[in-house]
């Protein structure tokens, strides 16, 4: 997370959001909770909750995706589904927040809440004591299980432990399995181990197996030097459900809430692939779109789901009430044999339009963007004043890419230069390796280029070929009535205001905030104006206030009026959702604003190993400050597989963190691609600053 000075949230940006959620008549953000919102204990059904002109909805605090959504509805969209029912029942949602998974039971109970709106799975257990809603999704349960097993089944593999949290549905799982098998046992474990955590006790042999949700394995399990690897066993559970819960003398809420989801088909179990077209698509409400993870199409910065692409396919999906389900592939070949095969709907990751595509048979809209192929080059490389000085140079392009045909035809053309065919990198990765001098030139879409020119000074815009190139959305050829609806959206939002808005944050904004001294510190002198309420706010929760001042400066200049192209807000650049999370709106206020920064910056520090020592926890902290907790975690993992210490940050898991910016790491990784090259410069400016601080206001010895 960064101020607005900071170039490289050129690529990780979002819909601006309201700064202030009282203010005017602005739709309340997901997940609002402003500080006005004084709680009560209620415990009485729907004509109860109607007298106090609200719904309370639960959720654990950060109730994040588990990892950047590949296949299938990102989570928040059930969030939206839980506040579209509360309005749809004339009443305001407001939502309530807990810092530990198993205090939802005890909160509802307790009226201090009215619906759990959160990946809760339906259990014999929490059936005692609370009501469920008709399931809103539906997983699968698998076994891990060491590599030794692999292909058995549960009746070959004997003397079986199952080790499981306590109190979750694998628990419930495992101890059914245990009543039908007298060779499978049960270890109860821990309630709070994530499923990571068990997934790596399994690789490492420290349990025999475990049980976790299908959807998640194909993250969690990977092979590791050094230690046995975990594989994926049998289904041991073919649907547990996930639902809303209510309290249990809540008849008349459960009897609403089931009418609500079942007509708006919230339900959402594993679709088998179809090939589909408008009409199908509309009766299941659900748009599937095959899109790829990078910087310009689908990516994720601190929980929020980002991409130029993903945002305007999903406000094509918004303006028809369909929800959006994504599945990741990575190259171009590789999503139209997903659209083939019918696992997806349409292709949305800046796909361009080519001839030799079309020969194919696929099909495309109408163009939402008109780019240039751009030849690019390092800074002190000579501009091509023709393709003529093309002549003995080489250009590595990926063979898979639209650039390859654009250069092919100039080697048929009768221009003698080298095409280098480099498989597996990214644009983003090809301009890195010309810049270093690993590949003398290559191709980029103009777009893309204005990106990395944003944020980096050694390469060049060396040529740009003619005529433009058109930007689409990828289709099957019967696919004609789709392709209506997706033509008249452009032709009615293209350069409009949402598409312009959109544009110019993710491809177009430059360096607005001229360059600032850096603030001179000496014994007896503020290190800010708001030193006091700083040393306030840290107080609470245990932090060095020089360390957070330092983070203050790097965030936002000490301007608490500054704003980020992703919306961050603040001294601190809290994004408005999180500040909500703590009770706090209207970040530009400087109270405000440091509160919730202090605060995310505790609760982030809390999600990581009390082991750590107490330097590389604030160092791991800060890390995640910027660049999001999954992101950090991910490098951790990454650090270990590499060998490296995963519990030290420099010259380890700093060094991991930069390589989940190439395509084969962040392919591999939970929470996909980051450009890691900031959270390592972020952390190692606010360390030597803050240094610096300490040294400038010490007493003379």
């Amino acid at each position: 997370m960064r101020s607005v000075v900071t170039v490289w949230l050129m690529f990780f940006l979002a819909l601006m959001v309201g700064c202030d959620s009282n203010s005017g008549d602005a739709v309340p953000e997901v997940g609002e909770a402003v500080s006005t919102f004084e709680n009560y204990e209620e415990t009485g059904d729907l004509s109860d909750l109607r007298e106090r002109g609200y719904i309370r909805l639960l959720a654990p605090r950060f109730d994040e995706p588990s990892a950047l959504p590949r296949d299938g509805i990102p989570s928040v969209d059930y969030q939206v589904q839980a506040e579209a029912f509360v309005r749809s029942v004339n009443l305001e949602p407001r939502w309530v927040y807990a810092d530990d998974f198993n205090e939802l039971d005890d909160l509802i109970n307790a009226g201090s809440a009215d619906i759990i709106v959160t990946n809760y799975s339906v259990t014999e257990s929490r059936k005692k004591s609370l009501s469920f809603s008709t399931p809103v999704n539906s997983v699968q349960e698998k076994l891990v299980v060491p590599a030794d097993l692999a292909g058995k089944t549960l009746a070959e593999m004997e003397g079986l432990v199952i080790s499981v949290p306590e109190g979750t549905a694998y628990q419930e799982t495992a101890e059914k399995l245990s009543r039908r098998h007298k060779h499978v046992s049960v270890e109860v474990l821990d309630g709070s181990m994530s499923d990571e955590e068990l997934v790596a006790a399994v690789e490492s042999g420290e349990l025999s197996a475990t049980i976790i949700d299908s959807n998640m394995l194909g993250l969690l399990l990977g092979e590791k030097e050094g230690v046995t690897a975990a594989v994926e066993g049998p289904v041991v559970n073919r649907k547990r459900r996930i639902a809303w819960a209510v309290r249990k003398g809540s008849k008349e809420l459960l009897d609403q809430m089931n009418q609500y989801i079942t007509s708006e088909r919230v339900m959402t179990s594993v679709d088998e692939p179809e090939l589909r077209d408008w009409a199908a698509i509309k009766n299941r409400g659900v748009l599937r779109v095959i899109t790829s993870n990078n910087p310009a199409s689908y990516f994720m910065w601190r929980g929020e789901l980002m991409g130029f692409d993903y945002e305007l396919i999903k406000h094509f999906a918004k303006t028809h009430h369909l929800r959006v389900s994504v599945r990741v592939e990575e190259s171009a070949s590789d999503m139209f044999a997903a659209l083939q095969a019918g696992e997806g709907d349409v292709i949305a990751a800046s796909m361009t339009r080519t001839p030799d595509r079309e020969s194919l048979g696929w099909m495309f809209s109408k163009r939402y963007l008109e780019v240039y192929e751009q030849l690019i080059g390092r800074a002190d490389d000579a501009l091509l004043s023709s393709l003529d000085d093309l002549a003995g140079r080489s250009v590595a392009v990926s063979p898979d890419s639209a650039f390859y045909g654009t250069l092919k035809a100039l080697q048929m053309g009768g221009l003698k230069f080298d095409i280098v065919e480099v498989e597996g990198l990214s644009t983003e990765q090809l301009i890195d390796a010309v810049a270093h001098g690993i590949y003398d030139l290559t191709v980029s879409d103009s777009h893309l280029a204005a990106m990395e020119s944003t944020y980096r000074d050694d390469i060049a815009v060396l040529y740009q070929f003619e005529p433009a190139k058109e930007i689409a959305w990828g289709l099957r050829p019967e696919q004609t009535a789709l392709r209506e609806q997706l033509d008249n959206y452009i032709k009615r939002n293209y350069r409009g205001l949402f598409y312009n808005v959109t544009f110019n944050r993710y491809f177009k904004e430059k360096k607005t905030i001229a360059t600032h001294a850096e603030y001179r510190v000496t014994l007896g002198k503020d290190i800010s104006p708001y030193d006091e309420l700083v040393k306030m706010e840290s107080l609470k929760y245990g932090l060095d206030w020089r360390l957070i001042t330092s983070q203050m400066y790097q965030e936002s200049r000490f301007n608490p009026k500054a704003r980020s192209f992703a919306g961050a807000q603040g001294l601190l650049q809290v994004m408005p959702r999180t500040g909500r999370q703590f009770g706090y709106s209207n970040l530009t206020k400087p109270e405000n604003g440091v509160s919730a920064g202090v605060a995310y910056m505790d609760w982030l520090e809390q999600r990581f190993p009390a082991r750590l020592d107490l330097a590389e926890k604030l160092y791991f902290t800060l890390a995640a400050y910027n660049a999001g907790h999954g992101h950090v975690e991910d490098a951790r993992r990454l650090a270990q597989r590499l060998g490296k210490d995963p519990d030290k940050w420099f010259g380890n898991v700093e060094q991991a963190m930069l390589l989940l910016s190439k395509p084969q790491y962040a392919r591999q990784a939970r929470y996909g691609y980051v450009r890691g090259s900031e959270p390592v410069k972020y952390v190692r400016e606010i360390k030597n600053r803050y240094l610096g601080y300490v040294e400038a206001l010490e007493e003379p010895g």
